[in-house]
């Protein structure tokens, strides 16, 4: 149980400093590197999210890399990837140059974040890796409150090449020897029986294709709302401060629904948490449409507590529907439409924001949830494989 607790926290922590330098390090850095390349804003996010489609392409491979060779070296080699593209970000000097940084970044992207963490787990753990799944989403929920202002702060004293160098050297001083150090070289499957490669996904499934839509959809309002949050809220009604205010409780909401899924809801199947997850958006965003700007802290704690869980459910779903075998190569499937939708989420959502209305924006990104909701209610879980599992725990 102890290694299991080194093992969970040293990939908690590593996807912590992945995710903090490198998907959200966009927020902070985009005015500062356009300011001094001369670059509008839309050539840097546009650059951006080519990075993030990248990623989602490369997420098959990534995964089944992990089922054949297990998780370390793999993300051991991701630090070595974030550091090189953030070094390239610190002298870009142009196009070119911000297109390769970020290129080299989406590899990175697609080989190290949560698919290969969560994979890495489900290699070592089996059908048991649900709560250490859940254990490195409680670490990682905090990447943007450390990332946000460790950002800030790296640019305020060194300047933001600067602050890319200083990244750089993170991964390579701290999440390069946890990941090569502290993770086991080998995937111990808790069954005993099933190899890597067993049970790899043939062709694609229906089930497959429900489950790549309600991820393709949650993370798309995700995405979206992740950028348009506070402008939504002020378009709704509400004060410069009550925006704020309810934006901020996104993060603590995420952590506390992951605390209750890790505490209450871990002996019930994942089929019932993603459930309950995918009706919160759409409860919240209803409420806010129709009560107006008095209910955006509820619709942010509602938004924010059915992201934290989704999150949790993008990695125990498949597992509980599948199976350990292939795990690596499933789930990077069922990610890449959710790594390429992102992209476009923050301008389409815009565009409904600016050109309809708040309550347009609500309609749109309520019913994508909801309909995810549904969605959710064509599949099952095979319920002796599950409670196998849950008597193990």
């Amino acid at each position: 149980m102890r290694r299991r607790s080194v093992v969970v926290s040293t990939l908690g922590l590593t996807q912590t400093l992945a995710w903090g330098s490198t998907y959200y390090l966009a927020a902070v850095f985009a005015d500062p590197i356009s300011d001094t390349l001369h670059l509008p804003r839309a050539w840097f996010f546009g650059i951006f999210s080519a990075s993030l489609l990248l990623s989602g392409l490369l997420g098959p491979l990534a995964g089944r890399m992990i089922d054949e060779h297990g998780g370390r070296d793999v993300l051991a080699a991701t630090n070595l990837v974030f550091a090189a593209g953030l070094v390239c970000l610190a002298f870009a000097s142009g196009v070119a140059g911000l297109a390769v940084a970020w290129a080299v970044i989406g590899i990175g992207m697609g080989f190290g974040l949560y698919e290969a963490a969560f994979a890495t787990a489900t290699g070592l753990y089996g059908r048991e890796a649900r709560n250490a799944i859940t254990g490195i989403t409680l670490f990682a929920g905090f990447a943007s409150t450390v990332g946000w202002p460790t950002s800030a702060f790296f640019i305020e004293q060194f300047g933001w090449r600067g602050a890319c160098i200083a990244w750089a050297v993170l991964h390579v001083a701290i999440g390069l020897p946890m990941n090569r150090l502290l993770i086991p070289k080998t995937a111990s499957r808790a069954s005993g029986k099933t190899p890597a490669h067993a049970a790899e996904p043939k062709g694609v499934p229906l089930t497959m294709i429900v489950l790549a839509g309600v991820f393709g959809a949650t993370w798309c309002v995700s995405t979206a709302l992740a950028a348009h949050l506070p402008r939504l809220l002020l378009a709704m009604g509400a004060s410069t401060t009550t925006a704020i205010l309810a934006a901020s409780l996104v993060g603590p909401a995420q952590v506390a629904a992951r605390l209750v899924e890790f505490g209450f809801l871990r002996n019930l199947s994942p089929m019932i948490s993603a459930r309950v997850a995918t009706a919160l958006h759409p409860l919240g965003a209803l409420l806010l449409a129709t009560l107006g700007p008095i209910m955006a802290v509820p619709f942010v704690l509602l938004h924010g507590a059915g992201n934290g869980m989704l999150t949790i459910a993008r990695g125990t779903l498949p597992l509980a529907v599948f199976g350990p075998g292939g795990y690596g190569l499933r789930t990077g499937i069922l990610s890449a439409p959710a790594r390429i939708l992102q992209g476009g989420a923050p301008l389409l959502f815009g565009l409904v924001l600016d050109n309809s209305g708040p309550r347009a924006a609500l309609l749109l990104s309520g019913s994508m949830v909801a309909l995810s909701f549904l969605a959710l209610f064509t599949l099952s879980v095979p319920a002796p494989a599950y409670e196998a599992a849950a008597e193990n725990r």
